[in-house]
């Protein structure tokens, strides 16, 4: 079980059960601008995901696509979640958690829309899209 709040502790979360996916980096400029920096995230099956506080989480339709999570109370960034039909999976953001994670970010996405006041020199793959 991985646990975690977001800033001001109004939203609780819980992820039963192993990641599934290793967390990743997206530095497109709709992750940049609702975290301030990049999203570091991990997906995660949204039937392993329990929600504390769902009445202080805000959803801001980013795309037709995308849903992106935020708490109503403090701001912190929550979720990306895809509104695609049968689609398992929400984004969660990795600082959220309480414990260390598993793993370290895997990959950064969306490299060709990172903002040029930062370089990325962790070695890790990067992708100019998903």
């Amino acid at each position: 079980m991985f646990n975690g709040t977001c800033l001001c502790k109004a939203v609780s979360i819980a992820v039963e059960g192993d990641f599934e996916h290793l967390p990743e980096a997206c530095h497109c400029q709709q992750c940049r601008k609702q975290t301030g920096g990049f999203l570091m995230g991990v997906n995660v099956r949204k039937s392993a995901l329990s929600i504390s506080g769902e009445a202080d989480v805000g959803w801001y339709a980013s795309s037709k696509e995308v849903q992106r999570g935020f708490c109503r109370v403090c701001g912190s960034t929550l979720f990306w979640r895809p509104e695609l039909g049968g689609y398992e999976w929400i984004g969660v953001s990795a600082a959220l958690f309480d414990q260390p994670l598993p793993e370290k970010i895997c990959k950064h996405t969306f490299v060709a829309d990172k903002g040029d006041y930062y370089t990325i020199t962790d070695g890790l793959p990067q992708h100019e899209g998903y």
